[in-house]
């Protein structure tokens, strides 16, 4: 059995390092054509045009405009219900709502991509005229209902995880069912509610179907969310349906920005262990 896990282990370690090698392959020659400075701060990208422009900034804002709105619908929806369902369901109610949110992150992306084209931006267009179409608002709303599951289910657990000792010892200082579930349970289950949060939001940047049929593909620095943007997923989508020749600098760019997405996934980890080692609560 010890041989089986390690050998499991080994794989989960090779594969990754599989694709940072491939990536490495590909966007080394990218930046001998491309320096990285025009790559980082350049504020146009159009690698398919003439001349080519690749400044990767608009591409990050609108992974930033999309992840940063689903996050802003999905973690407030999913905490809150989190807490009913772990402090003021009943068994029956938390029987039947809970299997039913985890259905909803079965739904495959490329449903929530239509729902957002033939209904939500409809929607958005009836309340803002001015709206593009295909809009960020549009993917946001989308990737929030997908994320929301996610944080849901996860923070669930971690708010019934804590010990049931703390909470009776509330109740015995007379507090009330909210001071006790807002002063002593949500504070005592942090460290996981925000490893939820954060998982939900690198869940968000790396989603790619829904955002392409929302968000539109016209890459461009705005913050308005009622404007066709670009992500870098879906701008990787785009060059991959063979527009681009293999072995071109518009070809290899895709690794370029696949790497940057890798990147920026990683620093999200890391950060997301740093909190969790200055936020962790132990309990006997």
């Amino acid at each position: 059995m010890h041989v089986v896990l390690a050998t499991c282990a080994a794989a989960s370690v090779a594969t990754t390092a599989g694709i940072v090698l491939v990536l490495l392959s590909q966007s080394i020659p990218f930046f001998r054509e491309v320096s990285l400075t025009e790559f980082l701060t350049g504020t146009r990208w159009s690698p398919l045009f003439s001349p080519p422009q690749y400044g990767i900034l608009p591409l990050v804002c609108g992974t930033a405009l999309v992840s940063g709105g689903a996050a802003l619908i999905a973690i407030p929806l999913g905490l809150g219900t989190a807490i009913y369902l772990s402090e003021y369901a009943s068994p029956g109610v938390r029987h039947v709502v809970k299997p039913l949110l985890e259905i909803l992150a079965g739904i495959p992306s490329v449903v929530f991509g239509y729902v957002a084209v033939v209904f939500v931006s409809p929607l958005i267009r009836r309340a803002f005229p001015e709206a593009d179409f295909f809009n960020a608002l549009n993917a946001s709303i989308v990737v929030g209902v997908m994320i929301l599951p996610m944080i849901t289910s996860l923070s669930e657990d971690v708010l019934r995880s804590v010990p049931r000792s703390l909470r009776e010892g509330a109740f015995a200082l007379g507090a009330t069912k909210l001071d006790v579930t807002m002063g002593v349970v949500v504070p005592a289950a942090l460290s996981g509610i925000m490893a939820s949060f954060l998982l939900a939001i690198a869940r968000a940047i790396g989603e790619t179907m829904a955002v392409t049929l929302a968000a539109g593909a016209t890459p461009q620095l705005t913050l308005n969310p009622l404007k066709s943007i670009q992500t870098m997923t879906a701008y990787i989508v785009e060059v991959s349906q063979g527009d681009a020749a293999a072995g071109t600098p518009e070809h290899r760019s895709i690794f370029a920005v696949g790497m940057a997405l890798f990147l920026i996934t990683l620093l999200l980890n890391v950060v997301a262990q740093w909190i969790l080692s200055r936020m962790r609560e132990k309990y006997e």
